[in-house]
């Protein structure tokens, strides 16, 4: 299997929800945020958060083990806390990241595998259920520089767009793939 470092962006502010969405408590007592992290935990071998540096690892019910990427700026939006991970993970080593967002827990682990077994350098890799593009998204390595000039709320669409020639889609039976967290009432879906 190719090495997939994961990268758990989880420095948004969530503002359609109403309040912190990564506190959140779920059925079984954890908090959104760490049952997000405890699923891609089981599944790959590097997982890393990228928070906000005023946050409190504990008060979000994380690990106190857990690795974690602060990123100064993310209250400029999304891309400058993928730009943050990405920068600390290209010193490492690694095919591809798994991108993934810190309101997804129910993504099912077969996916996860299924899109670690895709991942190359060369390639950009998604999920799709029924159709539609889900998450996480693995970047290969050859994107890895791009990831880190992000800014914005965008995310890497930036990077998507410019690349489609090398997009892999891998068709999976997972409505987690697709399902996140806009609003309570998600949580109790």
């Amino acid at each position: 299997m190719p090495t997939v470092p994961a990268l758990i962006l989880a420095a948004g502010f969530g503002n359609r929800f109403g309040s912190d969405k990564r506190r959140a408590t779920l059925a079984d007592g954890r908090t959104l945020l760490a049952a997000s992290l405890a699923r891609a935990q089981a599944v790959f071998d590097q997982v890393h958060l990228v928070l906000r540096p005023e946050d409190d690892p504990a008060a979000l019910g994380l690990p106190p083990d857990c690795s974690i990427i602060l990123c100064e700026d993310a209250g400029q939006g999304m891309g400058h806390s993928l730009a943050a991970g990405a920068r600390v993970l290209a010193a490492g080593e690694g095919e591809a990241i798994a991108v993934l967002l810190g309101d997804m827990p129910w993504i099912a682990e077969s996916s996860l595998r299924a899109l670690i077994a895709k991942a190359a350098p060369c390639r950009i890799v998604f999920p799709v259920h029924h159709d539609e593009r889900g998450h996480p998204v693995l970047f290969g390595r050859d994107f890895w520089s791009e990831l880190q000039t992000l800014t914005g709320d965008e995310g890497a669409r930036r990077v998507l767009r410019a690349h489609a020639s090398a997009w892999v889609a891998v068709g999976v039976d997972d409505p987690g793939v697709l399902r996140d967290v806009d609003s309570p009432e998600a949580l109790e879906q």
